[in-house]
This record gives C-alpha cells, structure tokens and sequence, in this order.
C-alpha cells in the first residue's frame, strides 16, 4: 500500500477582528479538506494582525495559555471534523514566559503537542525579541496520521541547521507558518526571492517536501509603519520544485512565481511519502553525514575561547 498525503499550503489577510480572522482561516481548512487536502498549514499567528511592528505592552495581554486555549479547542474540533492534520499558530503565555508556538493537532483532533520558535528576530517591523521568550522545546517531529511532520516558524526558516535537525528526526514534511513582507527601513528591499530560494534549498538539501504559508495584505498598528506581506504561500517537492504556488500565474519547470499575486487561498500537492524514503535513502545524503566534524555549528563563533 501506498503512502501518499495530499498537503496545502493557505495564506490571506488579518483584520483588527480576530473572531474574523478565526473564521477566514477555518473557511479556507475547510476548502482546503474538500479539495482532498490531510496536512494543511496556516500563517504565523493567524488570529492577530502582526503586532511586533511596534512595541506596546498592552500586546502581551493577546496572550494565552496552551492549556484549555479557546483557538486550539477550536481548530482541534474543526479538525476531527475533517479528519486532517492542522498545526495550530498563537501567542502563548506560560506564566511569566511568552512565546511564538504552534500546536499539532492530529486528524482524530488529539493535540500531540507543541513547539515553541526557536529563532527571534529583531529589526524594524519585526521586533519580535520584545514579545517572545527563545522558544525551548528544541526542534520537534510529530508522528501524525498522515506522517512525521516537522514544523518550524518564520525566522526559523532561514536556518539550515533548524530544517536538518527536523529531517534527522525522520520529518517527512517540514512546515513553515510564516508573516514575512515589507522592510519599513528600506522600500526598495524585496526579500521574496531569497525567502522562497532559502526554504527551496531546505527542501532539496534534506529530500524532504516544504510548506509555507504567508499572510498577505497591508497592515499598521498604532505608532507603526505600513508592513505589506507578500504571500507567495507554496509547497515544495524533495527536490527544491514548487509544486504549487498561491496566486501563481505559471510555474515553469518547478521554478517560483517571480511575482505571485496576493490573493487569498490554498493550493494543494500530492507526494508519495515511501517513494521519498527511497530517494532519500539512494542520494547519500544521510549516509555520507560525518557528524564528528560539525563541532564549529554547535559555537556562535566558530571556535571556543
């Protein structure tokens, strides 16, 4: 018996209502399960507009607890109801702590658990370091009904280490909930190309198949500057291609949209998870590691004093 899974990749825009936001995430889930979807991804902290452009206390009382949280219980039932894998972004207080996590839940709507991100930015537009703790769960993998998934979130992406500690731990597909547009320092600044190459690059170093999903739109929070988010919300094949691409007009020989449009939506791809196994086995990549001469990654430096 085959194993295959049909994953989706979402992304729209966040208004000032997140009982709204709620309800234009769980519509797209739902088209996204009746289009055949099993994983199915959604942007970082969904429910909000992206409130690190600025830095108010009054933001921290977004937060909320993991446990008994009003959003998971919501997105988990919708899950048993559509029996489909759904990671779960949010803004959690753990006591005196804050973080940027996701839950995942699983397709009988059991929450396996949770990973807190492990990378926080710090730049204008995004002065998340103001809001969130360095996440301590370390990298994690879920076994879910439809396979081993991975997750990660946003600035994570833009680490190689992080995607190859996931496909260690067996990931058969890595997921990216991201909120990523605009540098309010630099209006010529486009990170789009190197954002898609970066994650591209994950998907083919490890053999492993990527999800991202973007919010698109403009937002300003009070005493901030504009932020528009490009979208460009993908799934990528174990060998870098784009399979399929939100607001895509064409992709040619698995190559990115240059300029996808900023549209709300989901796009779906279907991957043969044992098929990739042999892949990932054949290539050597995994084989040929030599772990005793990787010390340097484990410094900031490159060397210990």
């Amino acid at each position: 018996m085959v194993r295959s899974v049909v994953l989706a990749a979402t992304q729209f825009a966040c208004s000032e209502d997140k009982q709204a936001n709620a309800d234009k995430a769980e519509h797209l889930v739902r088209q996204a399960a009746a289009a055949g979807a099993q994983i199915i991804l959604l942007q970082e902290l969904f429910e909000r507009q992206y409130w690190c452009q600025v830095q108010e206390k009054e933001y921290f009382s977004w937060a909320a607890p993991f446990e008994e949280n009003p959003l998971i219980g919501r997105f988990a039932k919708l899950a048993a109801e559509l029996r489909v894998v759904l990671p779960v972004p949010f803004y959690e207080r753990a006591n005196n702590a804050y973080f940027n996590s996701v839950a995942m839940v699983d397709a009988d709507g059991a929450v396996l658990g949770l990973y807190r991100k492990s990378h926080i930015p710090d730049g204008p537009g995004y002065q998340e370091k103001f809001y969130f703790n360095p996440g301590d769960t370390g990298f994690r993998v879920f076994d879910t009904k439809y396979g081993k998934v991975g997750i990660a979130i946003c600035w994570d992406q833009w680490f190689p280490e992080a995607a190859r500690a996931l496909a260690l731990q067996g990931a058969e597909v890595i997921l990216y909930p991201t909120a990523i547009g605009s540098e309010p320092q630099d209006a010529n600044l486009n990170s789009y190309p190197q954002w898609i190459r970066a994650q591209l690059g994950h998907a083919a170093a490890n053999l492993v198949p990527v999800v991202a999903a973007n919010r698109i739109g403009t937002e300003q929070l009070p005493g901030g500057c504009p932020t528009s988010y490009y979208g460009g919300s993908f799934i990528a094949g174990p060998q870098g291609q784009v399979l399929a691409q939100v607001g895509a007009s064409e992709l040619r020989e698995g190559n990115p949209d240059p300029h996808p449009q900023a549209v709300e939506g989901f796009v779906t791809a279907s991957l043969d998870l044992d098929l990739m196994v042999l892949e990932r086995a054949a290539w050597g990549i995994f084989r040929d590691r030599r772990p005793e001469l990787y010390g340097t990654l484990a410094t900031l430096a490159g060397a210990k004093p």
